[in-house]
């Protein structure tokens, strides 16, 4: 079937078809393909892409500027401070506006329902860079990264995820998985849990009775037997350094190690995350809160260093599955 994402926003994998998601990886492994072998097509030449960044980021801001610049777009970035975005002028505005000047318009901040605005005024295609309850570009990155290390269908696949099971990263695997068909386990405190949002929930078990996925959450280490990739992310972001005790008290048990690597009884089992990550003491905040006698790591030095760890092609899969996307929408 013929998959024409041209004029689409991205703001979610649930506003996806699996086949239209499986077009976007096919279209990412082809353009990293490409661009390893020093073909540039400039399909985005003339094109003018506008970064709108609330929140700061390495992968994400360097990704979308690399795979705009690597097909020929011009790039424009604005964060909070240089941007009248919701200060002066009114989010309606200011996208009506953007969508004069630009083809496309990427979002990283904070609530989901400023990127749906965007896309709802802008009159452009809109892309999610990042929002509190979701990152569909890391998830493509992540399921692009699976198909390179793991050799089986995604429908095949199980993952894990391990510690905060009520974040933005949890909740846009549990978006990804169940379009993909794919075996998703939250595996966190119990409290937790009771916490998780029960609509999300609930639309994501209607759409894995459709494609055949499997949804689950638990605090039982049984779930680690079987899995092909362990998933973490940070305990606590800067800014919530006020939560941290309590952070590690109730995560400490689900921090990544060795032992854990080992309870799924898979020598090929992956390590991934969507970075950065506190993995030793090298960072002003690990070592900061380690003083204080808080260790922050969600997965040890040991296990990210690992022949299991592969967060740096990861990495560099988000750049590649983000030209695929702006290239699906806009080319």
């Amino acid at each position: 079937m013929a998959v024409n994402l041209k004029g689409r926003s991205f703001l979610t994998l649930m506003d996806f078809t699996p086949e239209e998601i499986r077009y976007m990886l096919d279209l990412a492994h082809d353009l990293k393909a490409k661009k390893r072998a020093g073909i540039r097509n400039e399909v985005l030449k003339g094109k003018n892409i506008v970064l709108l960044f609330e929140k700061t980021s390495t992968r994400t801001r360097c990704s979308f500027e690399v795979a705009c610049l690597d097909e020929g777009a011009h790039v424009t970035f604005l964060d909070s401070g240089s941007s009248q975005m919701g200060k002066k002028e009114s989010l309606e505005d200011s996208a009506k506006v953007l969508g004069r000047f630009f083809d496309g318009i990427e979002y990283r901040g904070y609530e989901q329902k400023v990127v749906e605005d965007l896309a709802k005024y802008a009159g452009v295609p809109v892309w999610n860079g990042l929002t509190d309850v979701d990152h569909p570009t890391q998830i493509l990155a992540d399921l692009l990264t699976i198909e390179e290390h793991i050799k089986k269908p995604l429908s095949k696949v199980k993952v894990v995820f391990c510690g905060d099971i009520r974040n933005n990263m949890s909740y846009a695997w549990m978006y990804g998985c169940a379009k993909m068909g794919m075996h998703y386990v939250a595996y966190g405190p119990d409290v937790l849990a009771k916490e998780l949002d029960q609509d999300i929930l609930d639309k994501v078990q209607k759409v894995a009775e459709e494609t055949g996925a499997v949804i689950e959450v638990t605090s039982n280490p049984e779930c680690l037997k079987g899995a092909d990739v362990l998933y973490s992310d940070v305990w606590a972001s800067m800014g919530e350094e006020a939560e941290i005790p309590e952070r590690v008290k109730l995560l400490t048990p689900f921090r990544i190690d060795m032992d854990m690597i080992k309870a799924t009884e898979n020598p090929d089992v992956i390590f991934l995350h969507c970075l950065p990550s506190f993995h030793d003491f090298e960072t002003k905040m690990a070592k900061t809160q380690m003083e204080a006698g808080y260790d922050i790591r969600e997965v040890t030095d040991e296990v990210f260093r690992s022949r299991h760890s592969k967060v740096f092609d990861e990495a560099e899969n988000r750049m590649h599955t983000i030209k695929a996307v702006i290239v699906a929408t806009i080319a």
